[in-house]
């Protein structure tokens, strides 16, 4: 596993869908970095026993955790704790890209 990353050179993005690409993972967590192209989104999900950080490094999105949904831009963060349901827009007009850690890391 290489212990540092250049973020720039892990940033890739898809036309169909948002795109997770992984930075580092151990059997305790994960860190991604999560490329939205306009209108790109991820679903509302949970995840039972591990906690989300969502931190923005470009651009702009609209995030969802519980019952709240907050427009975050860069150097903005987000936690969604385990159990609250969770997820990310890109309503555009830019790219979106997070920085994503996840810990402990799910078993799925």
């Amino acid at each position: 596993m290489e212990n540092f990353r250049k973020i720039s050179e892990a940033m890739q993005f898809a036309s169909d869908k948002m795109k997770k690409n992984g930075l580092f993972e151990t059997e305790r967590l994960f860190c991604d970095l999560y490329c939205f192209e306009p209108g790109q989104s991820q679903a509302p999900h949970t995840h039972e026993g591990s906690d989300k950080i969502y931190y923005v490094v470009q651009g702009r999105g609209l995030f969802r955790v519980g019952d709240e949904e907050r427009e975050l831009r860069e150097q903005e963060i987000a936690i969604a704790p385990s159990g609250q349901k969770h997820g990310v827009n890109n309503p555009g007009p830019d790219r979106l890209i997070l920085l994503v850690f996840m810990a402990p890391k799910p078993s799925h």
